[in-house]
C-alpha cells in the first residue's frame, strides 16, 4: 500500500511516523507534497490513498482529473496524533466501501483511536474533537498560571495542572481530549503554543479560534485562576480554624 499526503505539516508527519512505526506502511511507500516539494505525476499514479490536509482539494493537475465515482472518505483528526494518542472520526462518501472504512480504521489506529461517524455529525466532531485540544490547553495554562500566582514555579504548575487534567478529568472527558496532557508533558511546550497550533488558518483552526474567543469573552481563564486562588484561601482559612480549635482545646 502507498499513502500520499497533500500538505506536509505536523499532522501529516505524525500520521506518517505512526504508519511506519507500526509497520502498516513502509517508509518508501509514503509520499508528501508541499509547495516546495511537489510529488510528480508518476508517483501519484502509484498511490492508493491520498490524504488532503486542508479543507478542500482543487484538482488542477494537467491531464489528471478525479473519476466520477472516486471513493472519498472525510476524516477529522486532532493534534494529539503527534504523541500517538489522537482521535479520528471519519465518514464514508457515497462511493466509499465498507472495506475502505476498515482500511482507514486500521491505518489511523496506529496513531490513536479511530471510528466511523455520520457525515451529518462531522461539523460537531470538529467543534468537539478537532478543536477540543485547544480548550484543554487553555485550561492547563489557566490552572498553571493560577498556581504561579500562588507562589509555585511555572514548571511545577504546568506539571501539576497537566497531571490533574489526566487523572481527574480523565474520569469524565473523551479519550482524545484527555491525551492533551501528554503533549504538554512529553514535548515540554507551553500550552499556549500548543493551543495556537490547533488555532491555525483552516476550517478546524477557525472553529477552535471562535470557541476560544467565546471562552475568553466569558472570562474562562480568569475564572480558573480565581478558582485556584479561592482554593488556597479556603485551605488557609480552614487551617487557621483548626489551629484556633486546637488552641482552645489545649
Amino acid at each position: 500500500m502507498s499513502v500520499g499526503f497533500i500538505g506536509a505539516g505536523r499532522l501529516a508527519m505524525a500520521m506518517a511516523k505512526g504508519f511506519i512505526r507500526a509497520g502498516a506502511v513502509p517508509a518508501e511507500n509514503i509520499f508528501a507534497s508541499a509547495p516546495d516539494n511537489l510529488v510528480g505525476r508518476a508517483e501519484l499514479r502509484n498511490i492508493k490513498w491520498i490524504v488532503v490536509m486542508q479543507q478542500c482539494l482543487m484538482v488542477y493537475l494537467r491531464g489528471l482529473s478525479l473519476p466520477p465515482e472516486t471513493r472519498v472518505i472525510r476524516m477529522m483528526p486532532n493534534t494529539p496524533l503527534v504523541v500517538g494518542e489522537g482521535a479520528t472520526v471519519y465518514a464514508r462518501g457515497e462511493h466509499a466501501t465498507k472495506h475502505d472504512g476498515e482500511t482507514v480504521e486500521v491505518l489511523l489506529s496506529n496513531v490513536g483511536w479511530c471510528f466511523e461517524g455520520k457525515e451529518d455529525y462531522m461539523d460537531a466532531v470538529t467543534g468537539l474533537s478537532g478543536s477540543g485540544p485547544a480548550y484543554v490547553f487553555l485550561s492547563i495554562d489557566a490552572l498553571a498560571t493560577g498556581g504561579v500566582k500562588m507562589g509555585l514555579s511555572r514548571q511545577e504548575s504546568l506539571r501539576i495542572a497537566a497531571e490533574t487534567i489526566q487523572v481527574e478529568m480523565g474520569k469524565m472527558l473523551a479519550h482524545d481530549v484527555v491525551q492533551c496532557h501528554l503533549r504538554v508533558l512529553e514535548t515540554g511546550a507551553h500550552p499556549s503554543m500548543l493551543k495556537d497550533e490547533v488555532c491555525s488558518n483552516n476550517i478546524l483552526g477557525q472553529s477552535a479560534l471562535s470557541a476560544i474567543h467565546k471562552m475568553e469573552k466569558g472570562g474562562f481563564r480568569a475564572l480558573l485562576m480565581d478558582a485556584v486562588e479561592a482554593g488556597e484561601d479556603r485551605t488557609k482559612e480552614l487551617r487557621r480554624m483548626g489551629e484556633v480549635k486546637n488552641h482552645v482545646e489545649d
